[in-house]
């Protein structure tokens, strides 16, 4: 397992969910995220990171919601972002670098990057490639007080039993927050 306080940042699947177990609405929708959460709530989980590794659909919906609304996915976190997908854009987005192949390489090209900070693992094929390959150390969930009825579940049904030990229990304002150590 890997351990902070070594300068190995773990790996984390950082996630909001809905009570009846949605990370994302109809149409892949995460808008009403932000009607709980702002993205700069919780500083102390951006300063622990040092590098996301996010799904392509994940990158694309945070880009439609930035153009709707400007600012609206301003996450305080300075580090480098990686796109993991099969068909990197055309126009590539300086601001991003687009991984393409196994997770298990794009994960430790990741955590290389994250200078002994975590690695935040974002979008729902992403997190359950890592669950799969027993890439993931903590599950960091914050659950929203909203029932969606339907959407993008917060694991597929092909993902295999994963015994989870609870680290702890908090809450800010109407969000409940979970964290999770994976047991390996």
């Amino acid at each position: 397992m890997s351990d902070t306080s070594t300068g190995n940042g773990k790996v984390v699947v950082n996630r909001s969910m809905s009570l009846d177990g949605f990370i994302a609405g109809p149409g892949h929708a995460m808008d009403w995220i932000f009607d709980f959460v702002a993205p700069d709530e919780f500083p102390e989980i951006a300063a622990a990171t040092g590098a996301m590794l996010i799904g392509r659909r994940t990158y694309e919906v945070a880009n439609r919601m930035e153009a709707d609304k400007p600012g609206s996915t301003d996450y305080p976190f300075s580090g480098p972002v990686f796109v993991l997908t099969h068909r990197p854009p055309e126009l590539p987005d300086p601001a991003v670098t687009f991984l393409t192949g196994d997770i298990g390489e794009a994960v430790a090209a990741a955590r290389s990057a994250a200078g002994g900070k975590d690695l935040e693992i974002l979008g729902a094929d992403v997190a359950g490639q890592c669950l799969r390959r027993g890439l993931v150390d903590e599950i960091l969930v914050y659950v929203l007080p909203v029932l969606l009825g339907d959407g993008i579940r917060f694991s597929s049904p092909d993902l295999a039993r994963t015994d989870l030990e609870p680290v702890s229990s908090t809450r800010s304002g109407v969000v409940t927050i979970l964290r999770f150590r994976v047991r390996k």
